[in-house]
This record gives structure tokens, C-alpha cells and sequence, in this order.
């Protein structure tokens, strides 16, 4: 899966481009999505993961 297919915006896509990331990780493919509902969110994994992004791109957007 690629970050194009969470539904994320072009803004935040090009952002993450630049970052140098091109996959998401697996707590970030799970809760992306989720929390672009809108929908309340409580995961697990380990340091490192990308946990901060996952929550943190979908309230940017």
C-alpha cells in the first residue's frame, strides 16, 4: 500500500514525498484511514514505527 491510497491530500502527500518516505507503515496504514473518518483511535506498536505520523498527518489534513 502507498500513502496516495489512505485518502491523505495532495499537500500532505508532496510533504511526505519530500520527507523521503514512501510506504507507510503498518500502524500507519491502519490508522490513517480511521482517523480520517473521524473516528477515535488507540494503537500499539513498537517505538520507531511511525505511530506520531499516523496520528498526526489525518489532523493536518
Amino acid at each position: 500500500m502507498s500513502f496516495t491510497e489512505l485518502g491523505l491530500g495532495p499537500d500532505i502527500l508532496r510533504a511526505i514525498n519530500e520527507a523521503g518516505y514512501s510506504e507507510p507503515t503498518p500502524i500507519q496504514t491502519q490508522a490513517i484511514p480511521v482517523a480520517l473518518m473521524g473516528r477515535d483511535i488507540l494503537g500499539c506498536a513498537q517505538t520507531g514505527t511511525g505511530k506520531t505520523a499516523g496520528f498526526t498527518l489525518p489532523m493536518i489534513e
